[in-house]
């Protein structure tokens, strides 16, 4: 059987101590002899910049070799390990997938590379990929000097690094030249959605802005989404407020006034129509799930 850990060698969750960590590849990879066995995290998202050695990653049946400088990134529930050479160097982030700048598996470009395993090349020669690895590198930084505003400093890094990232996979794929109109049309609309998603636009808001009539903005959503825009709009409020509830202090009535709500009640009815569960008795139990069971500490934004 595939072990499921937190951090690997680690059975404990640590979550509720970070949303992010980092260290270095050989200080836990030297503790195993360099070899990292099968195993899986089912709500952290991982990344590894390696900048020196060389190794191979096993993703599933999937064995896939890099060598410097390389980005290698595994979302939740993959199955996966690393041979690592002695002289390998660089860091490993392990990050709460509820944290990325987009959904694995989400309708767009970043969300398809969020979804899968991957091994990403970075040739210096290329600016991007010179900016992918200073940022992952000043997350590291940010994490490690717990400097004021960190918390912001390190999701503007991420984003920045996983975004440019799927640039890059996504040309040597060939996907910029098969992109169609419509896959512009969800990356808009979902940027969209995360700037306004506190405003409570309507559906024909979002088509006014790409141009285009609700009902076209409905077929594309149903097409590259499955599901209508309507629903497509709850559920990206419907994850902001499970992030507020659980990453960012105070009672369920200030988060709710900070999610827009103007009644507290209502969005408890919302929340609890769409989980089946209200937001007190969820944000209990998914931070009794997330944290240490030596001292239950509760998830906190202030990481």
């Amino acid at each position: 059987m595939i072990p499921t850990y937190e951090l690997y060698g680690e059975d404990e969750p640590a979550s509720a101590r970070f949303w992010v960590h980092c260290e270095t590849i050989p200080a836990r990879s030297s503790q195993y002899h360099w070899e990292i066995g099968l195993h899986r995290h089912d709500h952290f998202f991982q990344i590894l910049l390696v900048t020196g050695g060389s190794g191979d990653a096993l993703f599933g049946n999937d064995i896939v070799r890099f060598e410097p400088c390389a980005v290698l990134t595994v979302p939740p529930g993959i199955h996966h390990g690393f041979r690592f050479s002695p002289d390998i160097d660089g860091h490993v982030l392990t990050f709460l997938a509820s944290r990325l700048p987009a959904r694995p598996g989400e309708p767009n470009q970043l969300g398809a590379f969020l979804s899968s395993a991957r091994v990403t090349q970075l040739d210096d020669r290329q600016a991007d990929s010179g900016l992918i690895r200073e940022s992952i590198l000043r997350l590291c930084d940010e994490w490690q000097e717990r400097r004021s505003g960190r918390a912001i400093m390190m999701e503007a890094c991420l984003a920045t690094a996983l975004t440019l990232a799927a640039r890059l996979a996504g040309q040597d794929a060939g996907d910029a030249e098969t992109t169609d109109e419509n896959d512009r049309r969800m990356e808009v609309l979902n940027a969209m959605m995360h700037r306004e998603v506190k405003n409570h636009r309507a559906a024909s808001f979002y088509a006014k802005a790409l141009g285009i009539s609700p009902t076209h903005l409905n077929r594309v959503v149903k097409d590259k989404a499955g599901v209508s825009t309507q629903e497509l709009l709850m559920r990206r409020l419907l994850e902001e407020a499970q992030r507020e509830l659980l990453f960012a202090p105070g009672s369920i009535q200030e988060v709710a006034f900070r999610l827009g709500f103007a009644d507290p009640a209502y969005f408890s009815r919302f929340f609890t129509r769409q989980t089946g569960s209200t937001p007190r008795a969820w944000r209990l139990r998914e931070q009794q799930r997330l944290s240490p069971r030596d001292n239950g500490e509760a998830v906190t934004g202030s990481s």
